[in-house]
């Protein structure tokens, strides 16, 4: 599926190679430092698809075992950033809470509230495939 030819929050820029002239698609992962990753179980089944963060099921490891396997896949091409937000919360945060009460983590791509339910490689990659 080939995506369009530009997408927001995208900006040309020189360079060579395949992302040359374009940001990298920006996740993320807005939540709680102490919060689970899932409303699901941490288990051995993994269907989350991610190994480095088991059996903590905290939203801290999960983000950062996200952002590994992200970066194996798609290199410069994705960056994730965990925002937490038990201190501070930045604007646009509060008003996406305000606004749609998505529950905690949700996940922003380019800014647009992607409504996974929990912290998944298998979910967010189908997401991430919709851009690049």
């Amino acid at each position: 599926m080939k995506a369009p030819e530009k997408q927001a929050g995208t900006q040309e820029s020189p360079g060579d190679g395949e992302n040359a002239g374009k940001k990298p698609l920006l996740i993320e992962i807005i939540g709680l430092k102490d919060s689970a990753c899932s409303p699901f179980p941490c288990d051995e089944t993994r269907s989350c698809g991610l190994y480095e963060c088991f059996p903590t099921g905290k939203l801290t490891r999960a983000a950062d075992a996200l952002k590994s396997e992200l970066h194996d896949l798609y290199g410069d091409k994705v960056e994730l950033r965990l925002i937490l937000i038990d201190n501070e919360m930045p604007g646009y945060v509060k008003e996406i809470i305000a606004r749609a009460c998505p529950p905690i983590p949700f996940v922003l791509i380019n800014g647009r509230l992607v409504p996974l339910g929990r912290i998944s490689l298998t979910l967010m990659k189908k997401e991430v495939e919709k851009f690049l």
